[in-house]
């Protein structure tokens, strides 16, 4: 399968924000479009002109307009000279590393990720939810990864289509995971006809291997696999994945090796956590 579409995402989001605007009384529909703007920015298009916002955001010229002039004067936004387009400013920055600080669990797992980064020939992210996705908080990749790049914070991907998402559903309780697959059955119907069937081929899998995987599923030259951590950290549940270049590892490999060598790391971690997890995982 190849990359989920963007403009798709948006539409997901935009059609979500409407839904809170119709059934909850206390949304704030004006903020959460200005937000939208925001996420249209991303590493395939880091500036985007007006008309380019407003088509992605199904918004008015005018109002698009408005927000942009509002959000570059709060720094979240700034021109780009000559071209009339814009991109992220330093604010945005800022909001995002206030995030990270406050993940602590990051400075614990870093090691453990970069010696496994380093082993296989990979890249070992940590990630938490974001509403129908999971985006990468931390990234470790081995010195020896070359080519396109596997993964780095803030990337984020929708929770069946991703070996890490597929992690966050196997570790949450069956009544939490029943209302996020019809949350993402309902609100991203083209998401859950793509990904639906592997997805549950992988979350049944997890019960005997302890891990979920990903053949080629977001980009066909990827495997990944996932695992969560047990329980939660600070209200929060972590997961973890591994990701190489296809040519590196057969599936085959990708079960019988790295599969447990990233359970295994998640083990270590969890003894450092709570010392109880990590006895049980290994």
């Amino acid at each position: 399968m190849g990359h989920i579409d963007s403009d798709q995402r948006l539409r997901d989001e935009s059609q979500t924000a409407h839904s809170h605007e119709q059934k909850d009384r206390d949304f704030a529909i004006t903020l959460a479009k200005g937000l939208q703007l925001l996420q249209c920015f991303t590493p395939e298009s880091p500036t985007l002109s007006n008309a380019q916002l407003a088509e992605l955001t199904g918004l008015s010229r005018p109002t698009v307009s408005r927000f942009v002039y509002t959000l570059c004067a709060l720094g979240c936004l700034r021109q780009v000279p000559d071209n009339g387009r814009y991109r992220l400013g330093s604010a945005v920055l800022s909001f995002g590393h206030t995030v990270l600080a406050t993940i602590g669990l990051r400075q614990v797992a870093r090691p453990y990720m970069h010696q496994l980064a380093d082993i296989v020939q990979g890249a070992v992210s940590m990630g938490v939810r974001d509403r129908l996705g999971i985006v990468y908080v931390d990234t470790c990749r081995s010195r020896l990864v070359t080519g396109t790049q596997l993964s780095d914070i803030g990337m984020k991907h929708p929770m069946l289509a991703s070996s890490i998402g597929r992690a966050y559903l196997c570790g949450s309780d069956p009544k939490s995971r029943e209302r996020l697959l019809n949350e993402i059955r309902i609100k991203t119907p083209e998401v859950w006809s793509r990904y639906s069937e592997q997805a549950f081929a992988s979350i049944e899998q997890f019960a005997t291997l302890g891990f979920c995987v990903s053949f080629g599923d977001i980009h066909p030259t990827r495997y990944a696999v996932g695992v969560p951590l047990s329980g939660e950290v600070d209200g929060e549940h972590i997961v973890f994945n591994c990701t190489l270049h296809s040519h590196q590892r057969t599936a085959q490999e990708i079960v019988s090796d790295i599969g447990p060598r990233l359970r295994h790391m998640v083990g270590q971690i969890e003894s450092h956590v709570c010392p109880r997890l990590g006895t049980e995982r290994r």
